[in-house]
Parts: C-alpha cells; structure tokens; sequence
C-alpha cells in the first residue's frame, strides 16, 4: 500500500567539488561580468540616455571580448562664430602626407571616392553642430579596403540611428595605426538636429565596427585575447584593464582583492591584474593595502590619460625630426602648456611640422 507522502530518492553519480579550470575566455567573461562590463537586457538603461540609436547601442554592446580590438573617439562640435570654421577643419584633414604613398588625402562618402568637402562644409554652415568619429582598427592594416569597411560602418549607422547621414571622411596612414576621420553633418533626413545617445557615441559605434572586423577577419582567438591583455600590463597610459580594474574595485568598496583564497587557483586573468596593479602602484597611481590587495587613486585615470597624451606627443615629435633626418633625445624634449611656457619662459626655435589637436576629451589627433 503506498501513500501520497512516500519518498524514494534516486541516487546520481557523485561529481567531484573541485572547481574545474576554465578556459581563459570564460575567465575574462566572468570577470567583466563581476566588474558590471556586460550589458544583460533586464537591466534599465542609464538615465541620460536621451537621442538615436540608444537601443542599437545596448544590442551591439554585447559583443564579446573576442572582437577585435578598436578605438573610436567622438566629439560633438558647436558651429559658434568664434570657432574656426569646418572648411578648415576639412582642409587640415586633406593635408600632404596623410595617405599611404604620403601624398594630399582625398574626401569620400557613401559614393564618391573623391567628394566635394567644400560643398559639404556648405551644407553645414546652418546646423547647430557637427560630429567627428576617429575610428582606428587594431588590425587596419589587414583589412582588403578601409574604404570599404567605413562604408559599411556608416551604412549600419544608418540604420541604427533611423535617419540617412549625410558624411565625409578621409583615411590616414601616417602614424602606427592606420584611421579614419569621419565627419557627420548634424542634420536629420527630415530637417532636424540630429541628436545621437550619448550611449550610441561611446559604444556603440565602437561595437559595430568591431562586428565588421570580426566578420572579415574573423573573432580572436585566446592567445590573441591573452596578447592583448599582457600587451596592456606595462602601458603608460589609461587602458581596458584599468578600466575593469576601477570597476571591479569600486564593486568591492575601492579594493583590488587579488589574494590567492579570492580567486582560483591557476587563474590566469589574476596573474594580468596583479601584474597591473603592480605597475600602476610604480606610477604612483595605486597603493597597496595588504597582501594581494590595492587601492586606485582618486586622480589614476587623468594622470594616466596626461601620460599617454605625453608619451604621443613624444612619439609625433620623434616623426617629424626623422622627417628632416634629425635625431633628438627624448630627455632634451620641453613640454609643457602655453601657459606655463608663457609665464616661465621666452622659447627661441623655428617650426619644423604642425599637428592640430582635436581637443576631443583632450586628446590630439593626427
């Protein structure tokens, strides 16, 4: 006779407790997630997010750590009558020894290999604003046509945004990494301002030229994943690691908890993280607060974002003295603000070569 309370339990095969080793783009993941660097759908958007293509944003952010690696910097300009005007701008991007074979850049759009930048700067005198995108693939060099894969970018901005986009833009091949400059009029397809999410600017476009690179090149593979995150462990300058490091500290009340208890054994993203918080604890930048622990300070991401800019502008004036043929130490090198330069000293020289900083979130491009 049985009763509606019986039990019977069926016994599974016992599974070992250790924790298994897994495999480092699972490490990487987990720990991006553990750092809030993830976008899952439940959770709301930021407030702020106010303009075009804030849902794409949060649908193309997440890509995983395997796309290749890209940098997008962005700037929104306001047409004032005290700034110069966007023909200038234009005709700086043109300038002689930009291209591969270091002669004048050429314009194009979404047609044209040769566009009109005067007629463009023309439709923009009435707008309230432009946008400048600089977009710089790691792997530029091993695309078939930067010409295309903008293209491409632009087309899929497109439709993210919901508007057609009226742009020009010019590839540079003068420095270590090949880039584009875009130029986007401010203008909507039914005559409004166009006003893109601040999340789209920061992310988005970023995780849709990532997509166009992984399609053609293919994702990373993890020795790839792991060169790249090595490659950052002595930079001089704010990176992706600092930034999931920051994160990860402000997660758990501003300490870097890397002791070997806090973390598995063998892992080897703790390795990359204690190697950088070491680093950044010689620049001055961390502390540490006990064994396998740190703290960032307040003023890590400024300084290391001023040292990088120095170590760029080092690097420019390097290129242009081997221009002439000249050789300078770097220790002989003087930098320092106009307005310091200007209170401290009277500066006696001739001009060599100019670059023109974009001043977008103070950095300089090229």
């Amino acid at each position: 006779m049985t009763r509606d309370d019986d039990l019977h339990i069926r016994l599974g095969r016992i599974r070992s407790r250790g924790s298994r080793s897994r495999p480092f783009i699972a490490q990487a993941l987990a720990a991006a997630e553990k750092a809030g660097g993830l976008v899952h759908p439940s959770r709301r958007a930021r407030a702020g997010n106010f303009g075009r293509g804030r849902a794409a944003s949060l649908s193309a952010s997440r890509l995983t750590d395997r796309a290749p690696r890209m940098v997008v910097k962005a700037r929104v300009v306001r047409h004032r009558v005290s700034r110069a005007p966007l023909s200038a701008h234009l005709t700086y991007l043109r300038r002689e020894g930009v291209t591969k074979d270091g002669a004048t850049g050429r314009m194009f759009d979404a047609e044209r290999d040769d566009t009109d930048h005067r007629a463009f700067a023309e439709r923009c005198e009435s707008d309230r604003h432009h946008f400048r995108f600089i977009v710089s693939p790691d792997d530029a060099t091993e695309l078939s046509d930067l010409k295309t894969f903008t293209r491409d970018l632009m087309a899929q901005a497109q439709g993210d945004l919901r508007t057609k986009l009226d742009w020009v833009t010019v590839d540079h091949w003068n420095t270590g990494h090949p880039h584009v400059h875009v130029i986007i009029r401010g203008r909507a397809d039914d005559g409004q301002d166009l006003v893109i999410s601040r999340d789209y600017i920061r992310e988005g476009m970023r995780a849709r030229a990532e997509g166009l690179v992984t399609r053609e090149l293919g994702p990373r593979s993890e020795q790839e994943i792991r060169r790249s995150l090595e490659g950052e462990i002595e930079a001089e300058r704010w990176t992706r690691l600092d930034q999931a490091l920051a994160r990860e500290a402000a997660a758990n009340r501003g300490i870097m908890d890397l002791r070997p208890d806090h973390y598995r054994k063998g892992d080897a993203l703790q390795t990359i993280k204690i190697g950088r918080m070491r680093r950044l604890e010689r620049l001055g930048v961390a502390h540490q607060a006990g064994v396998g622990q740190w703290t960032l300070a307040e003023n890590a991401e400024p300084t290391l974002r001023a040292l990088g800019e120095r170590n760029d502008i080092i690097k420019r004036i390097h290129r242009g003295l081997a221009e002439h043929g000249w050789e300078r130490a770097t220790s002989s090198f003087v930098l320092t603000s106009e307005t310091e330069q200007m209170a401290v000293r009277t500066t006696f020289g001739f001009l060599i070569s100019r670059r023109r900083g974009t001043r977008a979130r103070g950095r300089s491009s090229n």
